[in-house]
């Protein structure tokens, strides 16, 4: 059952099992983290831009680490995430545009 959230700009962002699963068997440190990783999508620091036309949900998670969800939205009324990381790579994050806020 996907869980839905809405992101800044409004947009249902939706995360389903199937990309769930994929997440946590990349990133096995976000297991048992998927509200957390939801809520990244709904209160962001920051939304930066991604290389594909995705959008990049960034919430510090502790001194030197950010959670990075990769999402997508389709129009104003649909959306999805595609994956999600943890990072301490500041400087990688620093060099895209920000679209949000």
């Amino acid at each position: 059952m996907p869980a839905v959230v809405l992101s800044p700009n409004g947009v249902p962002i939706r995360l389903t099992d199937e990309r769930w699963a994929h997440i946590v068997e990349g990133h096995s440190e976000l297991a048992g983290l998927r509200l957390d990783v939801l809520d990244a999508v709904a209160q962001p620091n920051r939304v930066l831009a991604g290389e594909m036309g995705e959008l990049l949900a960034i919430q510090q998670w502790g001194p030197g680490h950010w959670v990075v969800v990769a999402y997508r939205e389709l129009n104003e009324q649909d959306g999805f995430i595609i994956t999600a990381f943890v990072t301490s790579k500041s400087l990688a994050l620093a060099r895209r545009v920000q679209v949000w806020p």
